[in-house]
């Protein structure tokens, strides 16, 4: 029997997660998962090896399209968490957005893509809502404006797909806030990237997750193409350092990310160099609308700073 079979047997909603083990791979998995879902996770490396009430694991690539959907031929939705590094952008990005097509395609699925605010540009504006145009002047921009076109073509071929955009991620590991912001808690130093003052759009990924299955579960009241902004958590950096020092009962310093330094050292690192390119995102107050979104689910609620920000302060051994 195939995961699809036992899904469609437990009589509940199936979603595949394609990217399982990424930052928004896994709070999706788990927010599917405790809403009553049937979670299928697909990751690359194996995540269990027993299967664990509503959630089976399929360890596969992402672009063996055969396998996943002999594995999978008939699931509710489809989740794209799939997301290389920036330095394979170039390479991987668009067949994998054509793989996602394909599976979500053909087992007659919504596809579900967490979109960002780099297809706004280096100039974008303050505000950023659904209409706003997009400006592919950056390489990064320019890439995720050509896969948002791909998926909206793709609907001519009978794709349904939603993009729900949201800010920089809070929670997992490999984001602005473990590497850079708080990776210097423990010193009593917090990391400020840009002027304090700033607004930046934050998004928290379990709430993000838990917003990916309220939309989901809204899939048959949806177009057969559409872009919602999630709010999120807009912050300034003078909020996340006092949201810092509350959450750990102290005064902290403040420090300036060294970007001219990490300009040398970027040099001898291709990684290094793609995230510096995107120092203009701290430097742009920006806040996102989602109008649309808040139409189809009413209001949205989201955890405060402080909530959000509690799991940095908890991993430094001098916190209270």
């Amino acid at each position: 029997m195939n995961l699809a079979s036992k899904a469609n047997n437990a009589q509940s909603p199936s979603v595949l997660v394609l990217g399982a083990k990424g930052r928004l791979g896994q709070a999706a998995v788990v927010a599917f998962a405790a809403a009553g879902w049937h979670v299928i996770a697909q990751a690359r490396s194996a995540s269990r090896d027993v299967q664990e009430g509503n959630i089976e694991f399929l360890q596969c690539d992402v672009l063996d399209t055969t396998r996943i959907l002999a594995a999978v031929p008939r699931v509710d939705v489809v989740v794209h968490a799939v997301n290389p590094d920036y330095t394979r952008w170039d390479s991987l990005l668009p067949p994998a957005t054509d793989a996602v097509i394909r599976i979500a395609t053909a087992s007659q699925a919504l596809l579900m893509v967490p979109g960002n605010v780099y297809n706004f540009g280096t100039d974008l504006p303050a505000v950023l809502a659904e209409d706003t145009p997009f400006a592919a002047n950056t390489t990064r921009a320019a890439q995720r404006i050509a896969m948002e076109k791909t998926l909206a073509a793709a609907t001519q071929q009978g794709l349904r797909c939603v993009i729900l955009r949201a800010g920089d991620f809070i929670g997992g590991t490999g984001t602005w806030l473990d590497m850079a912001i708080t990776k210097s808690l423990a010193k009593g130093v917090v990391t400020h990237m840009g002027p304090d003052d700033l607004p930046h759009a934050w998004s928290y990924l379990p709430d993000l997750a838990r917003t990916f299955v309220r939309v989901a579960e809204q899939r048959e009241h949806l177009p057969v193409f559409e872009v919602m902004h999630y709010p999120g958590i807009t912050a300034t950096g003078k909020d996340v350092h006092a949201a810092l020092e509350q959450l750990s009962g102290r005064t902290l310093k403040a420090k300036p990310m060294p970007w001219l330094l990490m300009q040398g050292i970027g040099w001898f690192s291709p990684m290094l160099r793609a995230a510096i390119k995107m120092r203009y995102l701290w430097q742009r107050p920006h806040q996102l609308h989602g109008d649309k979104l808040e139409h189809l689910l009413g209001k949205i609620s989201t955890s405060s700073l402080q909530d959000a920000l509690r799991g940095y302060v908890n991993k430094s051994p001098t916190s209270n």
